[in-house]
């Protein structure tokens, strides 16, 4: 190869390497400037997001029912953090040391130039200890956050609820990137059904840092920090002091209450028993304390006035007195004759006595059961679940409260694929008509039904929360709910209305409850049970002004007058006096077999 084509390959080769050069310098000076600006400044500037605090909870009077308090969290650097420091820092607040490495290890990405949530609820001492002890842990801080606060005597655990962090798996979930790894999120009740209200906007703080991760000030003098927004305020329906009458008066029992407003659908006062202390949820939870409330016997995390499924027993026997009426298949003076029992298939079904030939109202009040065996024969499977449909049995009420129950509505399609098509009959209708069999309600349910009943057929939506109040601007915004007339006339409910007056102003079952200041109306029921009976009372008052419908259950608590009426009593009156009143007698019940 002569000097000439060699000196031809060594220009090439150089002219390559110098568009090459050039090429690249294009590329980063021009092309690429602001997306590599921006990874730079990842590393020189460290993102500290700030929670805000969460929105509270006021009663329908504006009392503080849900509050915050400031506390402290431990945050970790990872790329700042000695691991030499690990042990220390876990012994510090308690945590196993590979439970913090775990977090820790969890950690990927840019994400380890920024704080990452370790442990709530640090005392005094342990902050104390971080203040005086920053410059030799460096990526160690604590954040100040808001914890929750109950205020008030009563615990209302599972309609308020609880936060707790937010775990791996809803991590993978979420829509959007709001949640980072240690934050907190709504896992039940209101704080769970209001989370994007609650929760507010975070916001964020960015600190420059050197090249070895130590800050040296705020970024652009904290020009560029975004300030958190508080979660917007939730303003309730309930009553406080209702809430704390009631609350006392299931003391020690097993079941539920759920008291509206007729007239709007706004509770008044719901609890649950046994319920549990949300002090355990508002700072780091044990994971002891949890399991001990998953694995009690006794269900306390159950919200029995919402999840709970039982016969209604004899509350029952209104809806069977409205879907005779809308059938056609009765009158408001249609009477059937009971004789004091009922045979059907060469089987027997007794009746607590004999009353002849009456009418709805006489049959509601005796509670007769023969006048609504015979009507369940008459108003035929496809009529009982149409008109039983009309009052949402068999659907959720869409109380906004998460894991309601549908209860269970029988139809021909169930019995089809529990008992096959030949192996169940028209039988089935003599228990259904009673409120017994395969109906399954629950109080939420019964407690609308009331209220519709009390309203002319006026259905409500059951809800806690009435409005939603900015924390900025102040402004309230009024929820909305369902709200509809079911397709019956005024003067089938008048009959039934009439009905519940005699039960407890006539010579009813729940007579024991009669009150001379208001007058109370209503149905006790008496569901039988493997165990107990299951005690039910359903009514409102006043009756010539609803003011305030309710449902109590009893689990295995015997007789629907001896331990629902007296109870339900109570609490109306002392809605209707402004809390001033206490009728409450706990002996009321008078033992009659409803």
């Amino acid at each position: 190869m002569d000097s000439t084509i060699k000196k031809i390959i060594l220009y090439i080769f150089v002219g390559c390497i110098f568009v090459v050069l050039v090429t690249r310098l294009v590329y980063l000076q021009v092309i690429s400037v602001d997306e590599l600006s921006k990874d730079s400044n990842k590393n020189a500037i460290k993102n500290i997001s700030e929670t805000p605090a969460r929105g509270l909870m006021f009663d329908r009077n504006g009392k503080v029912v849900v509050d915050n308090k400031p506390a402290y969290t431990l945050t970790i650097t990872p790329y700042q953090f000695d691991k030499a420091n690990l042990n220390e820092i876990a012994n510090l607040v308690n945590l196993p040391p590979e439970k913090l490495k775990e977090d820790l290890d969890k950690v990927k990405g840019t994400n380890r130039f920024n704080p990452v949530k370790i442990k709530r609820g640090l005392d005094f001492k342990q902050v104390s200890f971080l203040s005086e002890n920053k410059e030799r842990l460096k990526g160690v801080d604590y954040q100040v956050e808001a914890l929750r606060v109950y205020p008030n005597k009563f615990r209302a655990s599972h309609m308020f609820g609880y936060t707790k962090e937010i775990s791996e798996k809803q991590l993978d979930k979420q829509v959007g990137d709001y949640y980072k790894q240690g934050d907190v999120i709504g896992s039940n009740g209101l704080e769970e059904s209001y989370e994007e209200v609650l929760r507010g906007e975070k916001g964020n703080k960015f600190v420059s840092v050197d090249v070895k991760g130590r800050e040296v000030g705020a970024f652009n003098d904290g020009k560029s920090d975004i300030p958190p927004v508080n979660g917007s305020d939730l303003i309730l329906s309930i009553d406080a002091d209702l809430q704390e009458y009631a609350e006392k008066l299931l003391t020690g029992k097993h079941g539920g209450i759920i008291a509206m407003d007729p007239r709007t659908g706004e509770v008044l006062c719901m609890v649950s028993k046994p319920d549990f202390d949300l002090s355990i949820f508002s700072g780091p939870t044990d994971p002891k304390d949890f399991a001990k409330l998953i694995m009690d016997k006794e269900k306390p995390l159950f919200n029995r006035a919402i999840q709970a499924k039982y016969p209604p027993g004899s509350t029952w026997k209104m809806m069977m007195s409205l879907a005779g009426l809308g059938s056609g298949e009765l009158t408001p003076k249609s009477t059937i004759v009971c004789e004091g029992s009922f045979t059907y298939g060469g089987r027997t079904w007794e009746d607590h006595g004999a009353y002849g030939a009456i009418m709805i109202p006489t049959a509601l009040e005796k509670s007769a059961n023969v006048f609504f065996y015979k009507l369940g024969l008459r108003l035929g499977l496809e009529n009982y679940d149409k008109y039983s449909s009309m009052f949402n049995f068999g659907k959720k009420t869409g109380i906004d409260l998460p894991n309601e129950t549908s209860g269970l509505l029988p139809t021909q399609a169930y019995y089809d694929k529990v008992f096959g098509p030949r192996g169940w009959n028209q039988s089935v209708l003599i228990n259904l008509g009673i409120g017994q069999g395969e109906l399954l309600v629950s109080p939420v349910q019964l407690c609308a039904y009331s209220s519709a009943i009390a309203m002319n057929g006026l259905y409500n939506q059951p809800h806690l929360v009435s409005k939603i109040k900015n924390s900025i601007t102040g402004v309230e915004e009024n929820v909305k709910y369902d709200s509809h007339q079911i397709d019956m006339p005024k003067n089938y409910f008048e009959v039934v209305q009439r009905g519940m007056y005699l039960v407890v102003n006539g010579t009813g079952t729940a007579k024991n409850v009669k009150n001379d200041t208001y007058t109370i109306v209503g149905k006790t029921g008496t569901a039988q049970n493997s165990g107990n009976n299951h005690s039910w009372f359903v009514g409102y008052a006043p009756y010539e002004d609803p003011k305030i419908a309710i449902c109590v259950l009893g689990e295995n608590a015997g007789w629907g007058n001896a331990f629902g009426a007296p109870i339900a009593a109570a609490i109306m009156v002392r809605y209707l006096s402004g809390n001033s009143a206490d009728i409450f007698n706990e002996s009321a019940g008078s033992g009659i077999t409803d």
